[in-house]
């Protein structure tokens, strides 16, 4: 969460195409709650939504706007399973935390689904995703990750090579890909806004410009923002990367990475068959990836680089303009309309964090770059929680949560070292 006063989403291009919504009153007096949610991105709204189809009681503070954060502001990909996957997993936890997670790790794409349509949510949904491989290693990399999600149960991949793979993506950058015919990519900021409407027709509450500013822990949990309190007796911590000054005892496990995105003007129907002919959201391979897809509106959205610590760029399309020439050179003459950045929380382990800070206090945060199916996950196994069933959560509450080497101070260095030394392995081709 953001504790800047009267907090408006930032110029992007979702933003200019939001969905109407209305503005959210801020929290004015002191009231009571059975369940607070802090946050209203797609972990919070995700929850909240869960938890009053359960029938609670719910509000729901936002610092800023519904989907200020990295929900409103991200890539638009559904992305399966995690930042590391099963794979890494087997082999750092073991093969019984691997099962358990690689039993969820497709389940987030199906829970975005069903949301959109129990809730007929209007959010330009498309089909399919690619994994796109700069050189053979990376290449040899998708093979093997098809059989590993074969493993774990989806059966809709497809491994490309050559002149394949350039039928998918007009581009001379890749060797092969992989396309998940599963994924696919969608407005995320008309997404969460759909599903805080949903929760609000359900009685939920949210109230937007409500930075929390304290928390005191007890049998009832308090939570002060600047005009009011809420004191609940159960609380889901889901501010992510904007949460920063709220939790410090987990802001040493986890840092607040940028990353940029640029619209093109629109651009002509056959210049976009050239692209990408089956408008499929496309990631490469690389360290640090380059991301992009086609708005519904025919527009190139590219996204790419990371700034660790999470600090804005001056001229954010001077970052990713080269990049997107590099996989597209007849795009040298076409307009950026929008530029902007925004954070996402990564973990050491790049695994998702979730957690309890006291008995009635829940945390889920750090998807390392996979939140936007994650996210939604997190709302389901916390629901299942406060009902009881704390199987599948603790399955991810398990995983350790490591501090960064050289806590805050020497963790953003320390980091960029790792990525330039990982970005040169796939210059290089290792």
């Amino acid at each position: 969460m953001s504790s800047s006063a009267n907090a408006e989403h930032v110029a992007s291009y979702y933003a200019a195409t939001a969905n109407p919504a209305p503005e959210r009153h801020a929290l004015a007096g002191d009231i009571e709650c059975e369940v607070c949610v802090v946050g209203a991105g797609f972990t919070g709204i995700s929850s909240a939504l869960h938890l009053a189809e359960q029938g609670h009681e719910v509000v729901v503070l936002e610092a800023a706007r519904v989907g200020f954060g990295a929900s409103g502001r991200n890539g638009g990909q559904i992305v399966n399973s995690y930042s590391r996957d099963m794979d890494v997993i087997e082999a750092k936890y073991g093969t019984e935390t691997a099962r358990a997670l690689g039993d969820m790790a497709f389940e987030g794409n199906r829970i975005i689904r069903e949301r959109i349509r129990q809730y007929a949510l209007a959010c330009d949904l498309k089909n399919g995703n690619l994994f796109a491989a700069c050189n053979r290693k990376q290449l040899e990399g998708l093979r093997e990750h098809k059989s590993l999600w074969e493993r774990f149960g989806n059966r809709e991949l497809e491994l490309l090579e050559g002149e394949a793979c350039q039928r998918e993506v007009g581009s001379e950058r890749y060797t092969g890909a992989l396309v998940d015919h599963s994924g696919g990519h969608l407005h995320p900021l008309n997404l969460v806004l759909g599903q805080a409407a949903a929760f609000e027709s359900l009685g939920g509450v949210i109230h937007e410009q409500s930075p929390v500013t304290g928390v005191r822990h007890g049998e009832t949990v308090t939570l002060t923002t600047p005009r009011g309190s809420v004191r609940a007796r159960r609380v889901v911590m889901a501010g992510n990367a904007y949460l920063q000054g709220v939790l410090p005892e987990l802001e040493g496990k986890s840092m607040p990475c940028g990353t940029q995105i640029v619209t093109t003007e629109p651009l002509p129907d056959a210049l976009r068959r050239e692209l990408i002919p089956n408008d499929m959201a496309v990631e490469d391979c690389n360290y640090l990836l380059d991301y992009y897809r086609f708005t519904a509106d025919g527009r190139l959205l590219y996204g790419g680089g990371v700034n660790y610590g999470g600090q804005d760029p001056t001229d954010i399309s001077a970052v990713i303009r080269p990049k997107m020439l590099k996989t597209f050179p007849q795009l040298a003459d076409v307009r950026i309309d929008y530029a902007w950045s925004g954070n996402f929380l990564m973990t050491l382990n790049r695994l998702p964090q979730f957690g309890r800070l006291n008995a009635n206090v829940y945390y889920a945060q750090g998807y390392s770059g996979h939140g936007v199916t994650c996210s939604h996950l997190a709302g389901r196994l916390i629901a299942e929680v406060m009902r009881g069933d704390s199987e599948r959560f603790d399955a991810f509450a398990g995983l350790p949560h490591l501090p960064f080497p050289g806590g805050r101070l020497l963790r953003v260095p320390l980091s960029a070292l790792g990525a330039w030394y990982y970005a040169t392995r796939d210059r290089l081709g290792w």
